[in-house]
């Protein structure tokens, strides 16, 4: 029997509007459609992923049930689940709506509609193999560790630094596990990734590419939007 690997798409939050946009930012068209379905058709598309969540503000789950999943045909998507305040809270949300079987998740953002396919098997090997992984860059400028006043405290070196994106992948059970111990203990993060280190997990970094940008400003969109007439989005 085929493992069950789920994509659960991350589309809701505070701060989920572009510059002074109404429009919430997962649902600006890029070229013809929605970068929310942009995003949701690399996994509708890759062989590999049985399920499809996506987690969207309550109000929003009409809209993208109508114009998002019936829409673009997203038949792999099992629920659209109403996400809370935080980011941690609505993936929360999103891993108690998948079912007790699923093998793997991947955690991806809503706004990232240039994650290559290519790099899904790779990802899904990184976990079968080490039970957690992340998508990430090389750090390509010099970073400083500021103190409380302002000043240089530290530069770490640049080699060992990589910037996180996503998707990040986990066991199920290992992800809900990391989950329920931060629920219990209060604790929100910027990534998933954080609160499986929490638990004394190591996670693998899984080379990735510049393009996989996350869409939240206006400069991003036109980036998005170049790379899309070049014919280089996914």
């Amino acid at each position: 029997m085929k493992k069950r690997i789920a994509a659960l798409i991350a589309a809701a939050g505070r701060g989920t509007r572009m510059g002074s946009s109404p429009r919430k930012k997962q649902y600006h068209l890029l070229g013809d459609r929605p970068i929310l379905a942009h995003t949701a058709a690399i996994f509708q598309e890759s062989p590999l992923i049985t399920d499809i969540v996506i987690v969207v503000g309550p109000e929003d789950i009409p809209y993208c049930q109508g114009e998002i999943v019936d829409k673009y045909a997203l038949s792999k998507v099992q629920q659209i689940v109403a996400g809370g305040e935080s980011r941690t809270d609505s993936v929360y949300q999103g891993l108690l709506s998948l079912a007790p079987d699923t093998h793997m998740v991947l955690v991806h953002d809503g706004v990232r509609p240039l994650f290559p396919p290519s790099l899904i098997p790779e990802v899904v090997q990184a976990v079968h193999t080490y039970g957690a992984a992340v998508v990430a860059v090389p750090v390509k400028d010099t970073i400083k560790i500021s103190d409380k006043d302002g000043f240089v405290k530290e530069t770490p070196d640049r080699d060992t630094l990589w910037a996180v994106q996503t998707p990040q992948a986990f066991s199920y059970p290992l992800l809900l596990q990391a989950y329920r111990a931060a629920q219990d203990a209060g604790l929100t993060a910027t990534d998933d990734a954080m609160l499986v280190e929490a638990l004394g997990r190591r996670v693998k970094l899984v080379p990735g590419v510049y393009e996989n940008l996350k869409i939240t400003t206006p400069a991003d969109m036109d980036l998005a939007e170049t790379l899309l007439k070049r014919g280089e989005l996914p």
